[in-house]
C-alpha cells in the first residue's frame, strides 16, 4: 500500500520558514499542517498567522491551515479568511494537550463536550463551504471520551480525522495507546490518519503492520528530531546520506539566518534555536551532552561555536 506522510503542526516550530527549509533539504512530506490560528475572542487574525499561511510564503508546499477554538463565530471568521486566500480545507485542532489551552475548553479539553462540537460543526457545515478535517487526541482525561464524540462526527462530511494516540493529560509522556486507537478505527465511518511516536523507520513499519488500513501517517516531533526520517520512510531505507551532516548544517544555517532576521535581538534567536536543539540533539550520538553544549552557550557567538563543534565531532 502506498502511504502519504504529513507534518503534524507544532506551535513555535513548523512555521513557513521551517517548512520551506525542510522541504528543500530533506523532502518526504506530502502535506504540511500549519500551526493553529487562535483568535481569543477578537475577530482579528494576527500578522504572524497571516504571514504563515500567505500563499507567497508557501509556493512549493501543500499546506492546510488549522484553527483552535470552541467558538463557532471564530471558526466561521477564519473559514472565510482562508477561503478568500484560496484554501479549501480548515483543520480543527482538538488535540493540543497544554493546560493553558485545555483549561479554556479548547484542544483536547473540548473532546468530552460532544454537544458543543456538534453545534459548531452544524453551523460551519450550514454556513460555510470550507472542507473540515480534525486533529484530535483520544480525550483529555481518558481515551473513552472520543468514543462518545465519534458518532457526532459521523454526522458530518469531514475530510478525515487524524488522531494522536494519547490523551491530553499525558502531554507527550508515556506510550501511545494503540488499543484505544484501534477502537477509534472500529467506531467511525471517517477516514483516519495515525499520529504518535513515529520516530524511526522501524517504528513506522511496526505501526504499518499493526494498522494495515491506515495509509496516511502524521509525523510531529520525530520529524524535527530526525529531519531525514520522512524521506527514509518514503524510500524504504534505514541508510542516511553520506553527506548527512553537511545537509543538516546547511539546513540549520538557513533557518538560523531567517529566524535571526525576523526576531529582534540575540536572546530571542538563541531561545528559538535552543527549542529546536531539544529535538535536533536526539539525532546525535550523545543527546544530553549535545543539548547541554547548546544550552551553555549564552551568546550568539558562543552558540555558533557550539554548533560548529557539534557538527565537526559528528563527522568524525
Amino acid at each position: 500500500m502506498s502511504h502519504t506522510l504529513l507534518s503534524s503542526p507544532l506551535q513555535g516550530f513548523t512555521d513557513f520558514k521551517f517548512r520551506n527549509a525542510f522541504n528543500h533539504f530533506f523532502g518526504g512530506i506530502d502535506t504540511f499542517y500549519a500551526p493553529y490560528i487562535r483568535l481569543n475572542g477578537k475577530m482579528v487574525i494576527k500578522n504572524s498567522y497571516k504571514r504563515d499561511i500567505a500563499l507567497e510564503n508557501n509556493t512549493e508546499l501543500e499546506v492546510i491551515p488549522q484553527i483552535i477554538t470552541n467558538d463557532v463565530d471564530e471558526f466561521l471568521f477564519v473559514s472565510k479568511y482562508i477561503r478568500e486566500l484560496g484554501y479549501k480545507e480548515l483543520n480543527w485542532n482538538l488535540g493540543c494537550p497544554y493546560p493553558m489551552v485545555t483549561k479554556r475548553g479548547m484542544g483536547s479539553g473540548l473532546i468530552h463536550d460532544s454537544k458543543k462540537i456538534d453545534s459548531i460543526l452544524h453551523r460551519v457545515h450550514n454556513e460555510s463551504d470550507v472542507l473540515v478535517s480534525m486533529k484530535m487526541r483520544m480525550g483529555y482525561e481518558n481515551p473513552e471520551e472520543i468514543l462518545d464524540t465519534l458518532p457526532i462526527l459521523d454526522k458530518y462530511p469531514l475530510k478525515n480525522i487524524a488522531i494522536h494516540a494519547r490523551i491530553g493529560k499525558q502531554l507527550y509522556k508515556g506510550g501511545t495507546d494503540l488499543g484505544a486507537f484501534q477502537k477509534c478505527l472500529d467506531n467511525t465511518k471517517h477516514k483516519m490518519y495515525y499520529n504518535g511516536d513515529i520516530t524511526s523507520v522501524a517504528a513506522f513499519k511496526e505501526l504499518q503492520e499493526r494498522f494495515p488500513s491506515i495509509d496516511h501517517w502524521m509525523i510531529g516531533r520525530g520529524l524535527i528530531a530526525d529531519p531525514f526520517l520522512p524521506s527514509m520512510i518514503k524510500n524504504n531505507t534505514t541508510e542516511y546520506p553520506k553527506n548527512k551532516i553537511d545537509i543538516f548544517s546547511e539546513f540549520h544555517d538557513r533557518i538560523f539566518k531567517e529566524y535571526d532576521a525576523a526576531l529582534s535581538g540575540p536572546t530571542p534567536i538563541r531561545m528559538k534555536m535552543l527549542g529546536f536543539w531539544e529535538y535536533f540533539s536526539q539525532s546525535f550520538e550523545n543527546p544530553q551532552k549535545t543539548y547541554k553544549k547548546i544550552k551553555k552557550a549564552k551568546s550568539v557567538k558562543n552558540y555558533t561555536i557550539a554548533v560548529r563543534e557539534i557538527l565537526k565531532e559528528a563527522k568524525r
